[in-house]
């Protein structure tokens, strides 16, 4: 669909949803599993994927709750890694030209790395912004995310343990699968950007900091970016 062309449907979103969708699945899975194991029930797993809808956070949720961290400690930790998502509205919209968002409310809380990646690279092959369309691609992520959460939650603690290589290999479908959206969008000028927010974010995870990591990676992002369009 070219910029000329009416606006992006909910049906047109529902199938772009289906990568992300494709890749959520299995994540999800994995952490209905890891949730199951850790002692919590089918209604505590399946609302973590309902409520914080955030595949690191709830994992790390997981585990700072099953270890006995204080609920403060936990809520204020899974805030700070989730801050990184109030610019992800603001740039979509400066992607799609200030188009109006009077059901924002709606389709914002789709609006995860993989959404946002994949709302952007078809705004940059020429589909044209549309509530409807953020819509379906942001309800047929959910959907896949609450649907895996619940199979592997039903499917037990042990469901994985004979298989320690997809085990492993499910924990970096989700950031390999970011990574190929953003790669497919990806400019020569937009290169020192993301070579700063990366470094930054690998020298601080590095340094075992890793939720100071996303926030001071973003933080950087943001200030060369600046810089370099006042230049």
């Amino acid at each position: 669909m070219t910029a000329n062309t009416s606006p992006a449907t909910f049906l047109q979103g529902l199938g772009a949803a289906v990568p992300v969708a494709l890749g959520y699945v299995p994540i999800a899975f994995s952490f209905g599993v890891a949730a199951a194991q850790a002692g919590f029930s089918l209604v505590e797993a399946t609302a973590f994927s309902l409520i914080i809808y955030s595949g690191a956070a709830q994992f790390l949720a997981v585990t700072l709750l099953a270890g006995g961290a204080p609920l403060l400690v936990s809520a204020f930790t899974l805030i700070a890694m989730g801050v990184r998502h109030l610019a992800y509205g603001p740039a979509l919209m400066r992607a799609a030209g200030g188009s109006q968002t009077r059901r924002a409310w709606v389709w914002a809380f789709g609006l995860t790395d993989e959404v946002f990646g994949a709302a952007l690279g078809e705004l940059a092959r020429g589909r044209r912004f549309s509530e409807p369309f953020m819509l379906g691609l942001g309800l047929g992520a959910y959907g896949a995310w609450v649907s895996g959460t619940v199979a592997g939650a039903l499917a037990g603690g042990g469901a994985l343990a004979g298989f320690p290589a997809v085990e492993a290999g499910l924990g970096f479908m989700l950031p390999a699968l970011f990574l190929a959206l953003l790669l497919s969008i990806l400019s020569r000028a937009q290169l020192p950007v993301i070579a700063v927010a990366a470094a930054v974010t690998v020298a601080l995870t590095l340094a075992g900091q890793p939720t100071l990591a996303l926030l001071a990676g973003m933080a950087a992002g943001a200030v060369t970016g600046a810089l370099r369009r006042s230049a």
